[in-house]
């Protein structure tokens, strides 16, 4: 039969291991994100609130792009809707787990 060799000990410098020397990654964070998407929302909110008062005083200049600043505003509220619904959804499953 060959030798098996014996698996060495795990050293104490790795487990002491400083975390500053691992690579720090840069860009925008969860929060960051979600401050910016809910910021667009907003926006197309607001877009669609002046859409439909110049629809309603009769201002509006191009009918077919007031209803696309409409549908959009709508859409993209129901997919905020849908994203806070499976993040609370999920936060919810992650408290029921034991630590």
């Amino acid at each position: 039969m060959a030798d098996i060799t014996p698996i060495s000990p795990i050293s104490s410098d790795i487990i002491t291991k400083k975390t500053d020397t691992l690579p720090k990654i840069e860009g925008e964070g969860f929060a960051d994100q979600l401050k910016s998407a809910l910021g667009e929302v907003n926006d197309m909110q607001i877009g669609k609130e002046n859409a439909m008062a110049d629809l309603a005083t009769g201002q509006v200049k191009d009918l077919h792009q007031a209803a696309l600043a409409i549908d959009k505003a709508e859409l993209s509220m129901k997919l905020m809707l849908e994203v806070r619904g499976k993040a609370l959804s999920a936060y919810q499953e992650i408290s029921k787990t034991q630590m």
